[in-house]
C-alpha cells in the first residue's frame, strides 16, 4: 500500500469518530481524494426520518465539490473494525457520475481491499443515457 492510501484509509477513520449514528450504531468514515493530492473527509450522519440520512461517502464528496474540486482519484471508507463496507448504491451512483474511475480503498482496519468504482458499479446509468442524439 503506498503512503498515499494509508494517509487516506488515517483520515477516514478519523472522520468515523465523528459519524453521528444514534440509531444503528453504524458509524463510518470516507475520505476523498483529489487528483491534487487533497483529501475531503465525511461521516455518515443519521436522522430519524431515515431516508434523510446521509452516507459518509456522500459527505465526503459533496464537500469537495462544494468547494469546487471536480477531478477525484481515491475514496476510502472504513466503518465496523473487522469488517470492509462497500458504498451502498446511491454513493456508488454520484460516485460514479462524479468520479468515473475513481479507485475505492475498503479497510477494515487491519487490511485493505481495493476496486474501481466501474468493478462495484459496472453497468452503470450515467450522462451517456441522457444525451441525446
Amino acid at each position: 500500500m503506498n503512503p498515499s492510501d494509508q494517509q487516506l484509509i488515517q483520515a477516514a477513520g478519523l472522520a468515523r469518530q465523528h459519524a453521528r449514528a444514534r440509531y444503528s450504531n453504524f458509524r463510518v468514515g470516507a475520505a476523498i481524494q483529489t487528483t491534487a493530492g487533497k483529501i475531503y473527509s465525511g461521516c455518515n450522519v443519521e436522522s430519524s426520518s431515515y431516508g434523510l440520512t446521509i452516507c459518509a461517502e456522500r459527505v465526503a464528496l459533496t464537500k469537495a465539490l462544494s468547494e469546487g474540486e471536480n477531478e477525484f482519484s481515491a475514496i476510502a471508507i472504513m466503518a465496523r473494525d473487522g469488517e470492509f463496507t462497500p458504498p451502498c448504491g446511491a454513493c456508488r451512483q454520484l460516485l460514479i457520475d462524479y468520479a468515473p474511475g475513481l479507485k475505492i480503498i475498503l479497510s477494515d482496519g487491519i487490511n485493505v481491499k481495493t476496486y474501481t468504482i466501474e468493478e462495484l458499479l459496472p453497468v452503470a446509468f450515467d450522462d451517456a443515457q441522457l444525451r441525446k442524439v
